[in-house]
């Protein structure tokens, strides 16, 4: 009897959420004072890094619902718990397009940083509120649970500044 991994539902939202942290921990990270700013080995870095996770955090789930069954299914299984994390790379998109459009435009890091790291933190605010109704929060309760995933962008922010 075959196996179907049970229903993820909302999870595409939440990889939503943990791909844009992804992104906005990276872009601090490779912002390096003193050294060459490189937008776009930072967008490939960025975008790399969200592909790895992906991959890491989907054979992490088909592991953990590891079930006997011929090699096939198993193959299928992966493939598919794999393919169910597209939004965390997307996520990241964001981060990546602004690095490819700041090599083009020459744009200096601290700029660059600054407005990624800012828009990461709206973007957490709309994931996080945008996920809450979805799954059946009412508005207030939404925006507050927003207000908390953007509060995550702010640490990175605060890091960031007391980091570098």
């Amino acid at each position: 009897m075959p196996h179907t991994p049970p229903h993820r539902g909302a999870d595409w939202m939440f990889c939503g959420v943990y791909g844009t942290v992804l992104a906005a921990g990276l872009l601090a990270a490779l912002d390096e004072k003193g050294a060459a700013y490189t937008p776009f080995q930072d967008a490939g870095w960025v975008f790399v890094t969200a592909a790895a996770a992906a991959l890491a955090h989907g054979y992490a789930h088909h592991m953990a619902g590891h079930r006997p069954g011929s090699a096939g299914h198993r193959w299928r299984m992966l493939v598919r718990e794999v393919l169910h994390e597209w939004p965390l790379i997307a996520a990241t998109l964001p981060t990546v397009a602004l690095l490819v459009v700041a090599g083009f435009a020459h744009w200096e890091a601290p700029l660059v940083t600054t407005v990624g790291l800012c828009a990461n933190t709206a973007l957490l605010f709309g994931w996080g509120s945008f996920v809450a109704l979805r799954v059946g929060y009412r508005l207030r309760s939404s925006l507050l649970i927003g207000a908390a995933d953007s509060a995550i962008g702010v640490v990175i922010i605060a890091a960031n500044a007391v980091i570098k």
